[in-house]
């Protein structure tokens, strides 16, 4: 990562910015003191500003040297919305082209914590076909900063809507899985989980950041060998090669065999289980021959790794409607007009059944935010509105009581 501030010799070069620079990158490029720099970035986190004075905990030469080297950058909160139905609250944030990207604010089963799923790109190449943001296609990869912001942002937001009922309320954890695929913005990705878990900065456990990607095992092998204390998420879709590459096309280039021998290689560096995502689709997936197939890739996953994967069923979220749905299990395409590609299955407790009978136990992921387009597969901003540099404007986050009441009941239901 390119530190350096903007000189007069190259004014294309941009400056720093402030709240995606780590302590001691901060000090060797300013040449200040490291004890300097951690507070000069923890005011970043907590004010997103620097103060016009120094404080009396900070020397001014330092202070002016990290304002002559960066800045501290914002996003556009356009929209806020609270679920009527549980305590998720997603986000829609215009960055500085115009671009949107969505994040939620997530509830935890213990009273005041909270995780916050941020992106990590602008739509997304993958085109996973039970995913809204597959459908956007690509538009760029988000900088370091525009991902810590996103859970500053959530984190400043929080504060300020818990703040009546006695405050105590935190963001504990971060979810990479928003829009675009993490390990294809590897570098910023990395650069973005070493912030967040910098004391300094926002101080989040890296034992408490996962990162979901459909499979990219270099990638997944950067998380081991640089962020170790990351856990890992893996999308499924199916485990019969020929329905997961329909279903995620991904698997044309990276089989899933592939992706789990990288897998495999990040549990056994880094002791963690990680967390396979199978979404139940009615007639694509969720067969008894489905779960049997599911329950031997685990068992076979333990046996050569040594650490059994943590299975997660979600069942599906409508992502509205298709331009081409996929052909049923008969082979008859659904020649209405747009609808949605796929069906919530209502087999999910005998799939269990099947996994459970096999050995092999199963979470039921809660997905909440469903009626503000917040649960998992939704979150995608339709093009025209992505490309417009207006737009209606949310309160200034500190001030957002429309949005503080809007906050439901303060956990969502235990997973099954």
């Amino acid at each position: 990562m390119d530190l350096r501030p903007k000189s007069t010799s190259d004014e294309r070069r941009p400056r720093l910015a402030l709240q995606a620079v780590l302590p001691d990158e901060l000090a060797a490029t300013c040449g200040i003191d490291l004890t300097d720099a951690r507070r000069i970035v923890s005011l970043a986190h907590r004010l997103g500003e620097l103060p016009a004075r120094a404080p009396a905990t900070v020397r001014r030469v330092a202070l002016e040297a990290a304002r002559a080297a960066g800045e501290i950058r914002t996003l556009a909160l356009v929209e806020r919305r609270a679920s009527a139905e549980d305590p998720f609250v997603k986000y829609a944030f215009r960055l500085e082209d115009g671009a949107m990207i969505e994040s939620v604010r997530i509830p935890l089963e213990r009273p005041g914590r909270y995780s916050a799923c941020v992106s990590s790109q602008v739509g997304c190449a993958l085109a996973c076909a039970f995913c809204a943001t597959g459908r956007m296609g690509l538009t760029r990869n988000l900088e370091a900063w525009e991902i810590v912001e996103q859970v500053r942002l959530i984190r400043r937001d929080l504060g300020a809507t818990t703040e009546r009922a006695g405050g105590g309320a935190r963001v504990h954890g971060v979810l990479f899985q928003g829009m675009g695929e993490p390990l294809a913005n590897a570098d910023r990705v990395i650069q973005a989980i070493r912030v967040l878990s910098e004391p300094s900065a926002q101080a989040i456990d890296m034992r408490n950041i996962t990162v979901c990607t459909a499979g990219l095992p270099s990638g997944i092998r950067r998380l081991a060998a640089e962020v170790p204390g990351v856990r890992l998420g893996l999308s499924l879709g199916s485990v019969r090669p020929g329905r997961r590459r329909q279903l995620m096309p991904i698997d044309g280039a990276h089989p899933l065999d592939e992706v789990l021998a990288a897998a495999g290689e990040h549990a056994r560096a880094t002791g963690h289980a990680p967390m396979w995502a199978y979404t139940l689709l009615a007639g694509q997936n969720d067969t008894d021959e489905d779960a049997a197939s599911l329950a031997a890739l685990a068992r076979g996953f333990a046996a050569q790794h040594g650490i059994f994967p943590r299975i997660s069923l979600i069942p599906y979220n409508a992502i509205g409607p298709a331009d081409a749905p996929l052909p049923s299990p008969g082979g008859v395409e659904d020649s209405g007009a747009a609808a949605d590609p796929f069906v919530r299955s209502a087999r999910l407790q005998a799939f269990r059944a099947v996994l459970s009978a096999a050995g092999v136990g199963s979470i039921v992921r809660y997905s909440g935010g469903g009626d503000v387009g917040a649960a998992c597969g939704q979150l995608a901003r339709p093009p025209a509105e992505a490309q417009r540099p207006g737009g209606r404007r949310a309160p200034p986050l500190p001030g957002a009581a429309a949005g503080a009441a809007a906050v439901g009941p303060s956990a969502p239901p235990r997973p099954v």
